[in-house]
């Protein structure tokens, strides 16, 4: 299929292999993040997602968080694979915060009534449809990332470090830099076990 989004999609891709030579400015990366947000659709046009972008020592700090709270729980003997893991990401050019704007959902449903229950759902489903586009416009500009969910552990953390609204809820991390190393093939299960298609 000859289809530009398609192929736009096809290049997203986890990247762990993450360096800090980006190809674009950091103001670019800005833009292009921003932009990806702006245009992701949102239930009610509610616009709920927010994000947080953070390059450098100041990447490297939310990192230096994530392995702080989780030395806290991980086992010790286990926990050089999860330091060696966190390194990776904070090796990037740079990190976003994924957050949902908890009093845009609360408004909606005073507003809806009706809806009450749905708003909640269409916030995660509005926050994912942004984490997509921003990972596949970052994998266009030939950027590297990957999609993590540390939160809740480094939520009280995060918001203290960068003086968050109460109403922002962390929802994913995703660290991002120049891609270091290759894609292996990606596999697929039949489309007959996924897909029904009724004429």
């Amino acid at each position: 299929m000859d289809n530009a989004y398609i192929a736009a999609l096809k290049r997203r891709r986890t990247q762990y292999a993450l360096g800090r030579n980006l190809p674009v400015t950091q103001d670019a990366v800005v833009e292009l993040i921003q932009e990806a947000i702006k245009h992701s659709p949102s239930s009610f046009n509610s616009q709920s997602s927010r994000a947080v972008i953070l390059f450098g020592a100041q990447s490297q700090k939310l990192w230096d968080i994530a392995k702080s709270a989780l030395r806290k729980i991980v086992p010790a003997d286990a926990f050089a694979a999860t330091e060696k893991k966190i390194d990776g990401f904070a090796a990037g050019a740079g990190t976003v915060l994924f957050f949902e704007d908890q009093d845009v959902v609360k408004g909606l449903q005073e507003k809806f009534p009706l809806y009450a229950d749905n708003f909640p759902v269409w916030s995660e489903q509005s926050g994912g449809m942004a984490q997509l586009s921003v990972w596949s416009a970052l994998a266009n500009a030939d950027i590297g990332a990957s999609l993590q969910h540390y939160n809740p552990l480094i939520d009280e953390a995060v918001a203290a470090e960068w003086s968050i609204p109460a109403s922002w809820k962390l929802r994913a991390q995703m660290p991002f830099g120049s891609n270091e190393a290759g894609f292996n093939e990606k596999t697929f299960m039949a489309d007959t076990d996924r897909f029904r298609v009724h004429r």
